[in-house]
């Protein structure tokens, strides 16, 4: 018995007492996360030239791009989220400063949607995104940009997709809907029926 609690004591100073030297090599969970929510309205289409358009063939084009949508962030291993059928999309766990999403679709491989100087905790709502043949991100809207926050931040310099944004304070309890997918606008026209 003497021998295995000597033994034990030996392993136990043997195996503790430093530090370890190895560090993760990405960035820990923050924890002041903000959210990123909104929808992407279209994707262009290189081959447009030439093709009849209806109602039911751009839904159809559209619901088959989201599908295949993929979007993430570079050195961000816990964020989570991704795209829904109607192209709504919704981040969580995101770091807050300046941040890079990535969305890559079947026509586009690359395109970026870049965020400024947002402040923790914050609910970033961008409504009607177009991605573009060159890997860029308009919006539809750009006055429709959102950066709410449960709290007063100091005046700062902050921008969602090359747009320059106020944040706007809104009280707590209008923040519970920041890990839900936003509803897109129904933009189809109304389809004939035959009486």
């Amino acid at each position: 018995m003497r021998r295995a609690l000597a033994l034990l004591g030996f392993l136990m100073v043997a195996c503790g007492g430093k530090d370890s030297t190895h560090r993760p090599s990405f960035p820990a969970l923050s924890t002041q996360p903000i959210s990123v929510r909104g929808w992407i309205a279209d994707v262009e289409d290189k081959s447009s030239n030439g093709v009849f358009r209806t109602v039911e063939t751009e839904a159809s084009r559209r619901a088959s791009i989201f599908q295949q949508t993929n979007m993430w962030i570079d050195n961000a291993p816990y964020v989570s989220g991704g795209v829904a059928e109607n192209g709504a999309f919704v981040l969580l766990d995101v770091p807050p400063g300046n941040v890079t999403i990535s969305f890559s679709t079947p026509t586009i491989p690359l395109a970026r949607l870049t965020l400024t100087n947002i402040p923790g905790n914050a609910d970033v709502i961008v409504p009607g995104m177009i991605m573009k043949q060159d890997g860029t991100i308009v919006v539809e809207n750009p006055k429709a940009i959102q950066v709410r926050l449960p709290e007063k931040v100091p005046p700062m310099q902050m921008s969602v997709a090359g747009v320059a944004v106020q944040p706007t304070q809104v009280p707590v309890n209008a923040m519970v809907d920041r890990h839900d997918y936003l509803t897109p606008p129904s933009n189809q026209a109304p389809l004939a029926t035959v009486k």
